[in-house]
């Protein structure tokens, strides 16, 4: 049965998402590089009755990767919805960090999204269509978290690339943009932010939204 894949299924944002589309039936794919991936799991099986398939694997590793997307089709079929969560997310000012660790973020914030969607987004057209949600943040550029900005900059773009990939095909690219941290029990709490996942994958295709901000004064 198609459901949900998600990659960079953390705790916080990546298991309130994994959540929310579990509760609605859809059984659940959950990729990340550390072992809280199976916390993160647990979770997801403690708050819902889907299926929950828990995989390693690093984003920047495109073969590790794909090998973790295709295991999670093998297991639920092609997903409804893919969901690309991963990030670096560090303070750094212009100048600190050495052309490696930049494009290390980026391998991670930009890249692995382009690598995840690439595989699987025409295997999703293929049977019909789907949504593809890339979390986003940082619309105004910070100084103090230049490789975060840079990257969340790279995401936009990179959405607005993949929809006119796999728009037409069926795809429904979209963005959640956070612009805000992320605080449990207040309006930024996870699962306040998860529910746009849901509204955008619910969106009948005259009516799609290629991004939604969430930010501490009000969801957009």
């Amino acid at each position: 049965m198609p459901g949900l894949v998600i990659v960079g299924a953390g705790p916080g944002l990546g298991a309130a998402v994994a959540a929310r589309f579990g509760r609605e039936g859809l059984p659940v794919a959950a990729i990340a590089r550390s072992q809280a991936v199976d916390e993160v799991a647990a979770t997801v099986g403690t708050r819902t009755s889907v299926p929950v398939l828990a995989l390693r694997a690093d984003s920047s590793d495109r073969a590790a990767l794909h090998a973790a997307l295709d295991i999670a089709v093998d297991a639920h079929g092609v997903p409804d919805v893919l969901v690309y969560n991963a990030a670096i997310i560090r303070s750094d000012r212009p100048g600190e960090l050495n052309t490696q660790q930049h494009l290390d973020a980026w391998s991670v914030n930009v890249l692995g999204a382009m690598d995840a969607v690439t595989h699987l987004a025409p295997q999703m057209a293929r049977v019909g269509g789907g949504t593809v949600i890339i979390t986003g943040g940082m619309p105004q550029p910070i100084s103090r978290s230049t490789s975060l900005s840079l990257g969340k900059a790279g995401v936009r773009a990179l959405t607005h690339i993949l929809d006119q990939e796999y728009g037409d095909s069926g795809v429904h690219v979209a963005t959640v943009t956070v612009a805000c941290a992320i605080v449990p029990g207040t309006d930024t709490d996870p699962d306040l932010i998860a529910e746009h996942y849901w509204a955008l994958h619910r969106q009948p295709r005259a009516q799609w939204q290629h991004e939604i901000v969430h930010s501490t004064s009000a969801p957009a």
